[in-house]
């Protein structure tokens, strides 16, 4: 095996071992991001839980006052 050979391979190992490396943290930041989306659609889950218990709460107030009326 020639000099010309090992370069070659080399330099593809190192091609290699950068492509780990940004897969790496690509796979790092998605992660991230997973984990702030599930918090983010918990706080809107319960924003949402809030707001249809006070929808429900202003209709049956308003049923109160039509049969008090």
């Amino acid at each position: 095996m020639n000099d010309h050979y090992f370069n070659a391979l080399e330099r593809k190992i190192d091609q290699l071992l950068d492509h780990c490396h940004r897969l790496e943290q690509e796979n790092q930041r998605l992660r991230s991001q997973e984990t702030q989306l599930k918090d983010e659609r918990a706080r809107l889950l319960q924003l949402n839980d809030q707001t249809r218990s006070k929808v429900e709460s202003m209709i049956q107030r308003l049923k109160a006052l039509e049969q008090n009326a």
